[in-house]
């Protein structure tokens, strides 16, 4: 049982390090760097990434033969943490969600033509990617088979969409989305997949709804679809294998959460490190009081029994086992300590932690999003329950 990172591997870790160090740190530092929804200001965002291309660190999920980096799994999990380390990392790479998860869908089961179309103008750092889902109550949330919006055959070639999504994450900036609609009432094989483009007819942006933390490019949108026209060759694989290309996409995306949120709670603890060396009170450092090393120690497990959580389900991943329980319980524990390892780092930092001086209240304000996101705790919860259920004392296995 190894649990270093091959040479390649860590020698990649150091570049994306260096990089994030050296270059994008920097930006994040600068106050001009942000637009109004506190995201990295799009003019910059294209001058950094124009540098993460020259330095060979762009898509990393993605194939060789189209500009990418073709990691597996585990050096994803490597490369998405290190450049987690800033807020601005994953977008400047192209390893940001949505984009992320919508790449690596369309990279496994879209046909050669679809990806041409569909799939490289996003790799390419063209265009940005929505995947169209939710829905308001009593449509789909965490359970996809409550769906109502329709997509209804129109002749043979062509399919007509009705029905209303929010909470879309990036809608407002993408031009390519993928849409879940229901195309059956059976109770298996009911949803179906397809791409379409901003500009064709037929659906629109209610609003761009308001929500408690800083937003992605594009925000979290409501939208309504009145008559959208999807051509039948822009169905993504076959009809009523909706719910499996779900559960392509999410069963990893669910995982590339884990790895960037594992970059922001170890910037987290980094931001009171050398704070707790230096403050003094009563007559010592803050370092030297047990109470404070007994926070820095519980923020430092929690991370690192995230990080080999993370690290076991993506080496099953990359096995071709799906790692549902796996995925689910690094969801679960990394989107919770998140949210814990935040507040700790405030509480250390003082008043200065709750300020707008350090990242850490941008931080605890995106936070709470980590337990709601690709299926609340609750239902991952439900998952790992039903698996040991299921095996037993086989859960537990060392396979």
């Amino acid at each position: 049982m190894d649990f270093a990172l091959s040479s390649e591997h860590e020698a990649l870790r150091l570049r994306v390090q260096k990089f994030v160090a050296d270059v994008i740190m920097p930006v994040e530092a600068d106050p001009a760097s942000f637009d109004e929804h506190e995201n990295i200001d799009e003019p910059v965002l294209q001058q950094v990434r124009a540098k993460a291309k020259d330095a060979g660190l762009w898509a990393p999920q993605m194939p060789t033969s189209r500009g990418g980096l073709g990691l597996n799994t585990v050096g994803m999990a490597m490369f998405y943490e290190e450049a987690a380390r800033s807020r601005f990392g994953p977008v400047v790479f192209n390893c940001a969600a949505p984009d992320d998860g919508n790449m690596i869908l369309l990279d496994r089961v879209a046909r050669e033509d679809q990806k041409d179309r569909w799939l490289q103008p996003i790799i390419d750092g063209k265009i940005r990617s929505s995947i169209v889902m939710t829905e308001p109550a009593p449509g789909s949330g965490s359970d996809p088979t409550m769906m109502l919006t329709r997509a209804e055959r129109s002749g043979n070639d062509k399919w007509v969409i009705s029905g209303r999504k929010w909470f879309i994450t990036g809608a407002e900036g993408a031009e390519h989305f993928i849409l879940l609609a229901r195309t059956s009432d059976d109770k298996k094989g009911a949803l179906t997949t397809f791409l379409f483009h901003k500009d064709q007819p037929g659906w629109h942006i209610v609003r761009r709804i308001p929500i408690m933390g800083p937003e992605e490019h594009g925000g979290h949108c409501e939208v309504v679809f009145d008559g959208l026209e999807i051509d039948d060759e822009n169905r993504l694989m076959e009809i009523g294998e909706g719910m499996k290309s779900v559960q392509i996409r999410l069963g990893v995306a669910r995982l590339t959460h884990c790895m960037r949120w594992l970059g922001m709670s170890k910037r987290a603890v980094e931001e009171c490190l050398d704070y707790v060396k230096t403050r003094e009170n009563f007559g010592s450092t803050l370092a030297d009081h047990e109470g404070v090393q007994w926070m820095l120690a519980d923020a430092a497990m929690d991370i690192e029994i995230g990080r080999l959580m993370t690290m076991r389900a993506a080496a099953k991943l990359d096995t071709g086992d799906q790692a549902r329980k796996e995925v689910s319980m690094a969801k679960i524990w990394v989107s919770e300590i998140l949210h814990k390892t935040i507040a700790t780092a405030i509480q250390l930092n003082g008043a200065r932690g709750y300020s707008k001086d350090l990242p850490l209240e941008w931080m605890y304000r995106y936070a709470p999003q980590a337990k709601l996101v690709d299926g609340a705790s609750e239902v991952h919860k439900m998952v790992v329950a039903r698996n040991l259920l299921n095996e037993g004392m086989d859960f537990w296995s060392w396979d």
